[in-house]
Parts: C-alpha cells; sequence; structure tokens
C-alpha cells in the first residue's frame, strides 16, 4: 500500500467505519482528479471485495456487461451479462454474503452518477439494495464515490426518496494544502524550493492529478510549458473534457467561469446573470451551487452584508490560468510560459492568483497570526466611491470573535516587497475608509502576506502590524 500524503481527517473517518459495529454507506465526493479513488484502494486495499466504476456516456447494455465482467473477474466464474441492475445486486449480494462472516468488508462503487442513465432503473435497483440487505449486514461497508459532487449531494447526501437519512458517512475531498502539495511532490522526489513551489500551485492548484504531471528536474516554468502550452501537454485541453465529465450542460457552466475569470474583483448573483444572459431563478441556482460543490467558485459575503449580497469569485487555479493564457494567449507552443512571465498579463495574473492561494489557506494564516483557538469569519468588503470619495477593496478580512479584524493584503513577489510611501498612503486611506464606513468599533490591524517578506517593514510597522512569509502557508 502507498503512503497517503494529508488526508488526516478522512483517514481517521475511515478507520472509525471500519471499527464500527454496524453496516456503514459512506458517500465520497469531490471534483475529477482530486484523489477520491487512490484513497479508498489504499485505506481499504485489505478490506475491498469488490469494486466497480461508471462509465461517462456509457449505456445501459454497455454498463451491465461491465458489472458482468467485472463480477466474472471477481468470482473466478464466467458470467453472462445480467438484464438489469435488480438483477445485477442479486448476483452482488450472492457473492459478498459468505465473505461477511468474519470481518469487515467493503464494496466499492465509483462514479455512481454515471450508472444512473435514463430509464436504467439503477438507483431503485441501489435503493432496495441497501434498505432490504446491504443495511442490515453489520460487517460491510457500501462506499459510493462520484465527481459530479452537486449531483451527489442532490440525488445522495439530501436525497428525498429510498436512500433518504440512509448515508452514515460522508467525505467531500478537497485539493490538496500547499504542505500537502510539496509532500507529494516530495515523495515524488521532486524537490522544488518554495517559491517555484507555489507558482505550480497557482496553475494546478491542489490537484494530485495535475501535480503528478511534474517530472524530476524540471523548474516550475518548463514544467508549465510543457503541461499547458504543448500541444500534448495534460492541461493543454483538460478544460472543456473536465466541464463536460461534469455537468450536463456544461456550455452554460463554463460561460459563468469565463465571466468570473474577467473579473478578478468577483460578480455579484445579479451581475452574472446579466453578463452570462441567464434567467433569474432556480436554474441560475441550481448553476451556481453545482460550480460552488464542485469546487470551481466560491461566494464570499461582504463584510456588514447578508448572502443575498454575496459575491461569487472563481477560485479554481486551472481554470483561471487556461482562460487567461491557453484559451485567450497570444503565445501558442513550447517556450510560451518564459515569454509570458516577463509580460504585465502575468504579474497580473500572479497576484490575483497568489490572493487566491492565500485565502483557501485562512488556517494557516491564524496560525501564524496566533488566533487559532479564536473563532473568526473571513468576508471581503469593497465601498464603490462617490463623486470625489475613494473607492476600497479589501480582498480578505479576518473578523475575530475577540473585537479585532485582521485587514489582509496579499503581495507576490521573487524579491523582497518595499512598501511605497504612495502604497502606504493607499494603505492608510483603506484603514479610514473602511472603519468609516463600516462603522466597526472594532480594532483593526493591517497584516501584510508576501512571498519573501518585507524589505522595509521597520519603517511602517505603526502602519502594518504584521507581516507573514509564504513559509506560514505551508504548515499543515
Amino acid at each position: 500500500m502507498e503512503k497517503i500524503i494529508g488526508r488526516e481527517i478522512e483517514q481517521r473517518q475511515l478507520k472509525n467505519i471500519i471499527a464500527s459495529q454496524e453496516a456503514e454507506l459512506l458517500a465520497i465526493y469531490g471534483r475529477r482528479r482530486i484523489g477520491k479513488t487512490y484513497l479508498i484502494r489504499n485505506a481499504y486495499e485489505r478490506q475491498l471485495i469488490f469494486e466497480f466504476s461508471g462509465v461517462h456516456h456509457a449505456t445501459l447494455h454497455q454498463q451491465l456487461e461491465l458489472f458482468s465482467d467485472t463480477m466474472s473477474k471477481a468470482t473466478g466464474f464466467p458470467i453472462t451479462t445480467t438484464t438489469s441492475w435488480t438483477h445485477a445486486f442479486t448476483l452482488l449480494i450472492e457473492y459478498i454474503k459468505p465473505l461477511l462472516k468474519k470481518e469487515k468488508k467493503v464494496v466499492f462503487i465509483d462514479e455512481f452518477p454515471w450508472l444512473h442513465t435514463p430509464r436504467s432503473g439503477f438507483m431503485q435497483a441501489f435503493e432496495n439494495f441497501w434498505n432490504m440487505w446491504a443495511s442490515k449486514e453489520k460487517n460491510l461497508v457500501v462506499v459510493i464515490c462520484g465527481s459530479a459532487a452537486a449531483w451527489m449531494i442532490k440525488n445522495i447526501i439530501n436525497n428525498k426518496g429510498g436512500l433518504h437519512n440512509r448515508v452514515t458517512r460522508k467525505i467531500r475531498l478537497m485539493p490538496f494544502t500547499l504542505g500537502e502539495a510539496e509532500a507529494f511532490l516530495k515523495q515524488r522526489k521532486i524537490v522544488l524550493d518554495r517559491y517555484q513551489l507555489i507558482q505550480l500551485y497557482m496553475v494546478m492548484g491542489g490537484v494530485p492529478q495535475y501535480l503528478k504531471m511534474i517530472e524530476k528536474g524540471e523548474s516550475a516554468m518548463l514544467a508549465i510549458d510543457r503541461i499547458c502550452f504543448t500541444k500534448d501537454g495534460f492541461l493543454h485541453d483538460e478544460f472543456k473534457n473536465l466541464f463536460n465529465s461534469l455537468f450536463d450542460d456544461a456550455a452554460m457552466h463554463m460561460n459563468v467561469i469565463k465571466a468570473l475569470a474577467k473579473k478578478g474583483k468577483g460578480l455579484t448573483r445579479n451581475e452574472i446573470i446579466k453578463t452570462c444572459k441567464l434567467q433569474s431563478g432556480g436554474g441560475t441556482t441550481q448553476l451556481l451551487e453545482e460550480l460552488n460543490e464542485s469546487g470551481f467558485i466560491e461566494a464570499y459575503t461582504p463584510f456588514g452584508k447578508n448572502s443575498k449580497d454575496s459575491i461569487y469569485k472563481l477560485v479554481d487555479e486551472y481554470s483561471l490560468f487556461y482562460t487567461k493564457f491557453i484559451e485567450n494567449g497570444k503565445l501558442k507552443g513550447a517556450g510560451s510560459w518564459a515569454k509570458y512571465s516577463t509580460t504585465s498579463a502575468w504579474i497580473s495574473w500572479s497576484g490575483y492568483a497568489f490572493e487566491n492561494i492565500c485565502m483557501k489557506h485562512i488556517k494557516q494564516l491564524k496560525t501564524a497570526l496566533g488566533i487559532e483557538s479564536v473563532h473568526t469569519e473571513h468576508n471581503m468588503w469593497r465601498y464603490v466611491s462617490k463623486e470625489e470619495e475613494n473607492g476600497v477593496q479589501i480582498d480578505l478580512l479576518i473578523d475575530r470573535q475577540d473585537q479585532c479584524i485582521n485587514l489582509c493584503e496579499m503581495k507576490f513577489s521573487i524579491n523582497e516587497f518595499e512598501i511605497t510611501k504612495s502604497y502606504a498612503k493607499e494603505l492608510q486611506t483603506k484603514i479610514d475608509v473602511f472603519r468609516e464606513k463600516s462603522k466597526t468599533r472594532k480594532t483593526v490591524f493591517l497584516t501584510i502576506v508576501t512571498t519573501n517578506g518585507v524589505k522595509n517593514f521597520g519603517k511602517y510597522i505603526g502602519l502594518v502590524q504584521k507581516e507573514i512569509k509564504m513559509n506560514a502557508l505551508f504548515k499543515n
């Protein structure tokens, strides 16, 4: 069994399931290539007695044929193609029942949503399998897994029919943190400094399958160039494949992603509807929920506002990178990334991408601030200027229960970041406008997060209360 990197909470939960004295139905979901299958196979290597996976866009006959082939390999006996899912689950019961007499065993059904084809009867057959037999077998664990996160939540977690309240455990698998990504690459004998690791994370996020494409001896620049800009690069055409595999009407989802990619500061629901020419109603709500649950976007409630004022931001690193440089970029082919990295477009993108990373590592920022035990909420805040007043955008605000607020500025730079007089004035203006317009009575601390520190921090110690360097983001 290979060592599982990170996933400490999930690993504890998987161990608890095996130690349970009753039947368990585990639903695990998360975006494609995030490592769901790898986690189950490695955590349950000794207990796994049957594994089957749905196939995207396969017909009912094709799915049943594959099931019968899998069953033949498991039993060692030839099995003709079954004619229905009801019969398929009957065969599964006959196979696994004798294996449950002594200890806990695991049945793993991967890409579960792809098996639920129109008029296939799959869900009804599975519900019957679980309710009438599997739920009574104390030595049985059934794991159902899907990359279509929104589908899994709607049809499994929040099922209103035969599976209502039947799921005993659930795991939403998230991308690796920076620290986990570093450990993952080290396990693969790839050692890069943390500035280069952050550059890779800006493009690939914490998606294990993407990180797996990096080769030993490559710099971040060469890896990005090969994987993203060469004709056969793994991420060159991943965008459309990714969305088409997750959503039935992927064109609408991709339009929203592209609209958000153009607006780094985010869009409100109404702005998304107007920009993408969507209808205001349940369809748009579902679309945004699907993108959110799949980890592509996130809704941030502005400080002092409620959820109806939420601002949606694109938080998937690869989607942002693809839309800016691969799909709409002027440079193509090998060597493109080296040329891009000297342009103003790269500077703008890297600043926003670094902000995104910081917002995903709130836990690490809180530890660096020494407030890990303090309850907090993180928000954004913006004030649109009127006439001669100053407009202000604060991308990360940590609102603390101890009556303090950290306003965070995030700066990506290969060298130490230097605060100029004009930037210091801009920072002071942000603080003043925020205090005045938000009417907060809390103490406001300005925190600056950089890759390699602030060169002249001592000069502005009265303005910036805390500096955090990138090393803090790698702690788990």
